[in-house]
């Protein structure tokens, strides 16, 4: 028996919270357009979806993992607005980026970079977890002059 839009929407809103974009691009097979549309705006109104809650959540997910720019472009990516997400990683991020960089880099890395290609290592670890150039040599300046130039 195939379900319905609705059941289909509250079947993943039970799972974990998703963002209008999200649950629009998974209920687009089951109905037209209008249709979703029309679903989702009912699920707003009911308070069963919300943008915010799912920032929120989200950021609060992944912050001990991700650095700010990370977590902004996969907001972005799931369609949460850009004043959703600045507000969101303002208000659930307990840590300080650096807090959280230095956080992630002693629970990968047992010590700091000994030389320059260890040094590279780290940064480029760093980075592809969204940190800032200027956090990472933070992070990473407790040995300085080690870092390339």
């Amino acid at each position: 028996m195939a379900m319905s839009l609705h059941e289909r929407a509250l079947r993943c809103l039970a799972q974990r919270e998703h963002s209008r974009a999200e649950l629009a691009r998974k209920l687009a097979g089951l109905g037209s357009e209008n249709e979703v549309d029309a679903e989702l705006d009912r699920l707003v109104e009911l308070g069963l979806l919300s943008d915010t809650r799912f920032a929120d959540a989200y950021v609060r997910a992944k912050a001990a993992r991700f650095g700010a720019s990370r977590l902004r472009f996969e907001l972005a990516r799931r369609g949460v607005g850009a004043e959703q997400i600045v507000d969101a990683i303002a208000e659930n991020c307990g840590d300080s980026e650096l807090d959280r960089a230095r956080d992630i880099a002693r629970r990968k890395f047992a010590e700091l970079p000994a030389d320059a290609r260890e040094w590279t290592r780290q940064a480029r670890f760093l980075q592809s977890r969204g940190f800032s150039t200027d956090i990472i040599r933070k992070v990473l300046k407790e040995h300085s002059g080690d870092e390339p130039a």
